[in-house]
């Protein structure tokens, strides 16, 4: 079973330093057909611009992972935790019990964009954590490199959930592929540039809802240059 959630069907917020794109339900943004995936609950693609960003605020009992596509994004947390995330880079933050933490772009000349990630943690109450870890492009190229995981193997970052989170960057005539085994579903995002899923066609911001078992094979696109995804493989709550 494949569900594809349109780029353009997403939801959106626009002020003057944010432009963000909401796969699921978010703030103002409610859809009820997409409240979130399993145990995915935000997927935004945000652009902000120089010198701008979020303020310190306060979250909890979530995991909440950020990968930068272009630009860097600087972090402050409540628990000492600071960084600029870029490009190559996967943070997670685990909310837990309780942090307070700001984003700002570090940059006084270009705009950062990058998608932000939350996941419903399999337990809460958990104490707050931050971690920061870097995966080349020659990591990623033509294959799914895992970037996160339930137990942090292969140097992955840890994510507090059932769920293994994989990045691939996909040249022209590349090609990476998975098996989503039975009692699993994936969701596969597409980052930037264009792949072909099967059949479909899939761009820059384009989501698939994937029901296990299923042979996933991702190709690029000729003359469309790289493209850039990130596939979730999870346990299947339906």
């Amino acid at each position: 079973m494949l569900k594809i959630r349109r780029s353009d069907d997403r939801g959106l917020a626009d002020i003057d330093w944010l432009h963000s794109r909401h796969t699921f339900s978010f703030a103002d943004y409610h859809d009820s057909e997409f409240m979130g995936f399993g145990s995915l609950r935000v997927i935004n693609e945000d652009r902000i611009e120089p010198s701008r960003g979020f303020s310190t605020h306060a979250h909890r009992d979530m995991e909440i992972v950020t990968y930068v596509l272009e630009g860097a994004l600087e972090h402050k947390d409540s628990i000492g935790s600071r960084g600029v995330i870029r490009p190559g880079d996967v943070q997670r933050m685990s909310a837990g019990t309780g942090i307070r933490h700001s984003e700002f772009n570090h940059s006084e000349s270009d705009a950062v964009h990058l998608l932000q990630i939350w996941i419903l943690p399999q337990q809460t109450g958990l104490a707050p954590e931050y971690e920061q870890k870097a995966f080349s492009d020659s990591d990623k190229r033509g294959v799914l490199r895992l970037v996160g995981s339930r137990d942090g193997r292969d140097g992955s970052v840890v994510i507090h959930q059932d769920i293994d989170m994989y990045a691939a960057l996909l040249s022209e005539d590349g090609s990476a592929s998975h098996d989503l085994d039975a009692g699993r579903a994936g969701w596969l995002q597409v980052a930037r540039g264009e792949i072909e899923l099967g059949e479909h066609r899939l761009q820059a911001g384009d989501g698939v809802a994937i029901e296990g078992p299923y042979s996933m094979l991702m190709t690029g696109v000729p003359g469309n240059g790289d493209a850039e995804v990130l596939f979730f493989d999870m346990q299947h709550d339906g």
